[in-house]
């Protein structure tokens, strides 16, 4: 099939985007961008909450094992049983500040993990996986 060239301005985060993908993915910067006309662009990232932006941008810079590492990965017993335990405490209202604190902060990072797993597999079915939910 003959090839047509093209001159196109994208902006410059997409770009880089299309970059950190091609260097994470250990192909050509053309073969990406023709896949992701082929399918559409990256998953976006910019319609979570500002505080996690920067974690899941940094997915996309992620070789395809770090990203099956993260989209299989789990929390803890041990860190879910803290955690069911100071929900628990919270519905009675039986908490003390630091532990208000502390379910604060697991809420945070159970946040980030939940975010991170379904960026990272979105991230690894746009590269063409297919990725079942674990």
């Amino acid at each position: 099939m003959p090839a047509e060239t093209v001159t196109l301005q994208i902006p410059e985060i997409l770009y880089q985007r299309l970059v950190n993908t091609a260097h994470a993915t250990q192909r050509s910067l053309e073969e990406v961008m023709i896949h992701a006309l082929q399918v559409g662009s990256p998953p976006v990232w910019d319609d979570v909450p500002e505080e996690f932006q920067a974690e899941l941008a940094a997915l996309d810079k992620l070789d395809n094992n770090s990203l099956w590492h993260i989209a299989h990965s789990h929390k803890t017993i041990a860190d879910m049983e803290r955690y069911n335990i100071l929900l628990e405490g919270n519905s009675t209202g039986t908490l003390t500040e630091a532990e208000r604190l502390e379910l604060m902060e697991l809420r945070h990072e159970a946040d980030l993990f939940m975010l991170r797993k379904t960026q990272a597999a979105v991230l690894l079915r746009w590269r063409g996986y297919n990725v079942l939910a674990s």
